[in-house]
């Protein structure tokens, strides 16, 4: 693997934990998956991962941030999506997501979007629902024990660390406002990667 080709340097990727897996793997995971620890845990093919993160961000440049949203019920979420909606415009929503609102115009909270991000289909499932019903796209970040079902894209990473969540979400960040032509380089965004992953 050429590092150059990579969209964060091999060791940033590896420091982070995005490649590391769960014990348990999905029939449609397994292609993902470059090998198995002596301990169980499954390694992702980091090639893989970074493939489909520029596959998404040039997917995601298409659209306007309004048209975007970001969920993830999980708390070890919670600090990287907000960092994202401040750098990127594109709203995200951090906890319990109330079920309509993307099929509600009713709803206090209802928003119209033409893509979903969710951390975990798992624990997002309603939000994922509601995506399919709207025909919006939905991206999901898949864990070695993640199903695929709904999911127009997958991306391949572990879905439950803090720093292997910020260190996604600031790829994206960077590469959404680089093709948007909102920023040159990543010297201009408001925060480094370090801010994203630390603790």
């Amino acid at each position: 693997m050429v590092e150059q080709e990579l969209l964060v340097n091999l060791d940033t990727y590896l420091k982070s934990g995005l490649h590391i897996g769960t014990k348990h793997k999905t029939t449609y995971m397994a292609p993902f998956i470059y090998k198995i620890r002596p301990d169980g845990l499954s390694v992702l093919n980091v090639q893989a991962i970074n493939k489909r993160i520029e596959l998404v961000t040039k997917y995601l440049s298409q659209y306007q941030p309004e048209e975007i949203l970001v969920v993830g019920k999980r708390e070890n979420s919670w600090k990287a999506l907000n960092l994202f909606t401040e750098m990127t415009g594109i709203q995200s929503f951090a906890g319990r997501y109330s079920p309509g609102m993307l099929t509600n115009p009713e709803l206090e909270d209802f928003v119209e979007i033409k893509v979903l991000i969710v951390a975990d289909p798992w624990p997002d499932k309603d939000a994922v629902r509601d995506a399919v019903r709207v025909g919006a796209t939905v991206v999901a970040l898949c864990d070695t024990n993640n199903e695929s079902n709904y999911i127009d894209i997958v991306v391949p990473c572990n879905n439950k660390g803090r720093k292997s969540l910020g260190l996604f979400f600031w790829i994206l960040a960077r590469e959404y406002l680089t093709q948007r032509k909102v920023i040159k380089n990543e010297k201009e965004m408001k925060y480094p990667v370090d801010i994203f992953i630390a603790d």
